[in-house]
């Protein structure tokens, strides 16, 4: 029977047990490395869930929001939705000073009198929207960058506008810095949409608005999505789906009652 050997990465091997170092073997020095290399390519190749000390907040965030659509809607949300909520790092889309928070089920202040949305409110939207991988989808408030980053997780092509000039620059750098290359990204007024991307599968406003934009209904493809809160600044506003079908008219229905911060620019 021949002895034992084993193989190496290159397609060489050790020498047989108990035999001596012939020609051709690897001399053990080297032999030694390569076991050590191994090693620490082993212990290297651990889960990224395992290297990440967040990982155990995010489970605990998808957690709460699976429960609370349970106990507020009495339904739940698509999984695909909540497996998306569980890998992006919401941290990276907080101040700083916030992170230890990031994971908690509220809204978090980013700046410029603006907010990241509770996650609960991201996964509902999100969740009305019903988007398949490759869709293309309009966000009017990009604010960190959040929303669109789930967006693009799900494998959707994004169009973000943000009308305050330096989070749509931040927001930029961050989505470019963690690969979401799906999202484009650009500065200005989100009431006018982004005609010259459009017509879109689906668009979602995380602002509130005291009416639908009309140009924003024109650029929804027939039988797309579009959710957006609706009401008077500072107040409590409706939650709304519009829905174009297929011969072009249009249904609204109210949702749930929401508080965003109101959509500024030409019109509101």
């Amino acid at each position: 029977m021949p002895s034992p050997s084993v193989n190496l990465p290159d397609g060489g091997r050790t020498c047989a047990a108990g035999s001596r170092l012939g020609a051709g073997m690897l001399p053990i020095r080297r032999l030694l490395a390569r076991i050590g290399w191994l090693a620490l390519l082993l212990c290297c190749a651990r889960p990224a869930a395992a290297l990440d000390d967040m990982a155990q907040e995010r489970r605990a965030m998808v957690e709460a929001v699976a429960a609370m659509a349970q106990a507020f809607e009495r339904r739940a949300f698509d999984p695909r939705v909540l497996d998306t909520l569980g890998r992006v790092p919401r941290h990276e889309f907080v101040p700083a000073q916030l992170r230890a928070d990031a994971y908690r089920n509220r809204p978090l202040p980013i700046g410029h009198g603006q907010t990241i949305s509770q996650p609960y409110i991201v996964a509902a939207m999100t969740d009305l929207l019903q988007v398949r991988p490759g869709a293309a989808v309009l966000e009017i408030g990009t604010g960190s960058g959040y929303q669109a980053a789930v967006l693009a997780e799900m494998g959707c092509n994004v169009y973000s506008i943000e009308i305050v000039a330096p989070l749509a620059e931040a927001a930029a750098a961050r989505l470019q810095r963690l690969g979401y290359q799906r999202v484009a990204t650009r500065t200005g007024d989100g009431y006018h949409g982004w005609p010259e991307r459009g017509p879109f599968d689906a668009i979602v406003v995380t602002a509130a608005a005291d009416h639908v934009p009309p140009p924003l209904v024109r650029q929804l493809k027939p039988g797309g999505r579009m959710v957006i809160p609706v009401g008077p600044p500072f107040q409590t506003q409706q939650l709304m789906l519009v829905e174009k079908h297929a011969d072009g008219t249009v249904a609204t229905r109210q949702l749930m009652p929401v508080a965003f911060v109101p959509l500024t620019g030409s019109r509101r």
